[in-house]
């Protein structure tokens, strides 16, 4: 449900061997630093903050929060096409508060469209099992009007947590150029003290979120649950506001946060609260909502500020719907997503998406991803990652996660449309406009775990408005934003079956493959064993590889061996960073991973009697209530070394003219124990860049923890810092009176390595 992303634990008699030791120490003395205060303006108290470390060793296990599991309120799951065609594959948008009128009330049931071959303008009635036919794209019967809104902003935008609502995480400023780049200091920087290394009382703390520059001010959210407004040419606080949640692990091992959203009224009042809106979700299912001058809870929005967003939790409400990721802000809508836990129930609660009131919190529509009938025996197709929008077309565009259980879908062997998709809804109405599924019934846990990309480009002379989807499989998905059809041909394939072992499991027979651009991997045959790996290990990487399954993509999970080989598997392929693009060059940046790893399904009595715990999303995991467990490993000799060869990760840029690789490299350094491994073999990846006009890529993402600018006309690397810990959020680029800025957190995932932090620092040009 997240990325599973391997934690490379080289060992330190190999670094040392091969002589690549480094300094990791960083050190600016021209950067301001400071440690801010708990809770200063807004009256509100600290309940104490962990001790800040910048080298942790811990390693805290870290389970992904995508937990694909969803909220489920709404049981009138139908709706109509947003043509005006009867939409037999929607799911409802009518559930309402109640204290709201429900409006958009619908009664088709989305199992209606299971089986229809032709897309949601026919309705065929009961669903078919996945074996009996392949599930069509749903595509819209029919382009849509523009309102005249322009995808890319006129003026430079980073207010959300892609920088624009298009996930372009792109910056029309040109202050900072490739000729300059390399004179970039950190001006100032600022530890939050909101970080625990999982040693002590608190679990440990995941900080993946990206600044937010709006209202004149940075605003950051952590992963103690508190708000920091900081002055952006200095760091200096303005205000902090504590939700004073429980710091427990509730469906995470780990504290998480992505950071906020902002909202602010189209023509503001002077005077009046709550004009300027700024938003903070919690692992305990609360969305606050706090005014963005002064901190203080908006009393409209919710209950005295909070909305209770586990009040729409109904239906296999085992855990919480954990707000990490921040709301979609479009218009006034804000549109919610969830986490919940990972692999560790069949049934779980089942996919929604709510769209709310930007003051108030009311409940607009809900989105159900599950027919209702099956979503009491499943669960999960969540939407747990960031969604972008065309505030142009009135679309929101919804990466939709995997059903429960993540391995075996035994208990859910009808077609499900959404599962494992990206969705285009209305807007206004949460009425399905197309549909496009990039796994059919999904036993891999290959969530959609980042939001389309939005981006016009001319493809044979002719303009598209399209939108690329990175998924963990190492495909991108190109179609129509509009309509959903392909840009370049996406072709069914035949993909291998089961052998057999997995009782009551149904297979696809076939899954899309793209044909443009090419896999940023190539899953066709089983990775090659690295030599030094093998040899260290005396022949035991060769003899893993040799027990594993591997029949090529998509090749099912089994009982047998040591299971099946997984290329990539929920490691990704991409993360939830997912790609930028440069709408001048019409060049797409993307970083993936290459891990290898392997899955093993345990019948009950077996899985019993051999389950030996969890750790670092590996081991083993009951998903309970399915008649087998499942274990995950990664593919490691006895000394933490790849099995297989690098590099580990790569930074890829696509010419989106044609479809094609411009170029590639392998992307920062595999490290751990403070020893580094060449650049050449590259590092897993956690993480995404952002692009600006002038021709610049900035990314962390990396195990060694630096932050990093490329040429994005030739991928070479123009400029680095170390920081302290991994950059494991994408970077914001602001200007503010006249300067510009691009700040990074460094907050780390004990995934890539026990290094965690609680640094915001903040580079620019030296001024004269």
């Amino acid at each position: 449900m997240n990325r599973k992303t391997v934690s490379l634990a080289f060992a330190l008699a190999f670094f040392a061997a091969a002589g690549y030791a480094q300094d990791t120490t960083a050190t600016d003395s021209t950067a301001t630093d400071t440690t801010t205060q708990p809770a200063a303006d807004s009256g509100t108290t600290d309940t104490g903050t962990t001790s800040r470390t910048d080298t942790a060793t811990t390693d805290a296990g870290t389970q992904s929060d995508t937990s694909g599991t969803g909220a489920g309120t709404n049981t009138d799951t139908g709706a109509t096409a947003d043509s005006g065609s009867t939409e037999t594959g929607s799911t409802g948008t009518g559930t309402q508060s109640d204290t709201q009128t429900n409006q958009n009330q619908q009664t088709n049931d989305p199992a209606a469209n299971e089986s229809t071959p032709s897309g949601p303008e026919a309705s065929t009635g009961q669903a078919k099992p996945v074996a009996d036919s392949v599930a069509q794209p749903m595509l819209a019967s029919g382009t849509r009007e523009r309102n005249g809104k322009p995808l890319v902003p006129e003026k430079p935008v980073w207010n959300s947590f892609h920088g624009q609502l298009s996930a372009q995480k792109y910056s029309p400023l040109t202050q900072i150029n490739p000729d300059n780049v390399s004179d970039l200091e950190k001006v100032w920087q600022v530890h939050t003290g909101d970080v625990s290394d999982g040693s002590g009382d608190k679990p440990a703390t995941v900080w993946s979120a990206t600044p937010i520059f709006a209202n004149d001010t940075l605003y950051i959210g952590t992963p103690f649950y508190r708000v920091l407004a900081l002055d952006p040419a200095t760091g200096e606080q303005k205000w902090a506001f504590d939700t004073k949640s429980k710091l427990e692990a509730l469906t995470q091992p780990a504290l998480k946060n992505r950071g906020v959203a902002y909202w602010q009224a189209e023509n503001p009042v002077a005077g009046k609260v709550c004009q300027k809106i700024v938003y903070i979700g919690t692992m305990d299912a609360r969305l606050f909502a706090l005014d963005a001058d002064t901190g203080k809870p908006c009393p409209d929005f919710g209950k005295d500020g909070v909305l209770d967003v586990n009040q729409w939790n109904t239906v296999n409400d085992r855990f919480p719907l954990s707000v990490l990721q921040p709301p979609t802000v479009a218009g006034n809508h804000l549109i919610l997503g969830w986490a919940g836990q990972d692999w560790e129930w069949a049934e779980a609660p089942p996919g929604a998406v709510f769209s709310v009131d930007a003051q108030t919190g009311k409940l607009q529509w809900s989105f159900e991803t599950l027919p209702e009938n099956i979503r009491r025996k499943t669960g999960t197709a969540n939407v747990w990652t960031a969604m972008s929008v065309d505030p142009g077309l009135n679309m929101v565009y919804l990466p939709v996660a995997s059903p429960s259980p993540n391995y075996w879908g035994g208990n859910r062997t009808q077609q499900i449309p959404y599962a494992t998709s990206t969705t285009a809804l209305d807007l206004d109405t949460g009425k399905v406009v197309w549909s496009r599924q990039w796994v059919h019934h999904d036993i891999w846990d290959y969530d959609i775990n980042s939001a389309p990309t939005l981006m016009d480009i001319t493809v044979d002379g002719k303009e598209i408005p399209a939108l690329m989807q990175g998924t963990k499989m190492g495909f991108l998905f190109v179609v129509n934003r509009e309509t959903g059809e392909d840009v370049w041909p996406i072709e069914e394939r035949p993909v291998p079956q089961g052998d057999g072992t997995v009782k009551g499991e149904v297979y696809a027979k076939t899954q899309p493959f793209p044909t443009k651009p090419a896999p940023l991997l190539d899953q066709s045959k089983k990775p090659e064993v690295w030599g030094i790996a093998d040899l260290v290990s005396g022949g035991a990487c060769s003899k893993l590889f040799d027990n594993l399954t591997y029949k090529g993509m998509y090749t099912p999970p089994t009982t047998t061996g040591e299971g099946t080989l997984a290329y990539p598997d929920s490691a990704g392929g991409v993360q939830w960073g997912g790609v930028a693009f440069d709408p001048n060059a019409q060049i797409a940046v993307v970083n993936t991973s290459h891990i290898v790893q392997y899955i093993k399904l345990w019948e009950r009595q077996n899985y019993e009697k051999n389950a030996s715990g969890s750790g670092n999303e590996a081991g083993f995991y009951p998903q309970k209530g399915a008649p087998y467990g499942m274990s995950l490993g990664n593919a490691l000799n006895w000394l933490g070394m790849p099995c297989w060869k690098p590099p580990f990760g790569e930074l890829v840029a696509i010419d989106m003219h044609t479809g094609d690789v411009k170029w590639r490299k392998p992307l920062g350094s595999s490290q751990k124990y403070g020893f580094f491994m060449p650049e050449s073999m590259g590092s897993p990846t956690i993480g995404g860049p952002a692009v600006t006009k002038s021709g610049l890529i900035f990314i962390g993402a990396t195990m060694d923890a630096k932050a990093r600018a490329y040429d994005i006309q030739t991928g070479k690397e123009l400029w680095s810092s170390q920081l302290s810990a991994p950059v494991v959020a994408n970077p914001a680029i602001y200007e503010y009176k006249g300067r510009e800025y691009v700040a990074f957190i460094s907050g780390g995932n004990s995934i890539l390595k026990p290094a965690v932090g609680d640094l915001v620092a903040v580079y620019a040009l030296p001024q004269n």
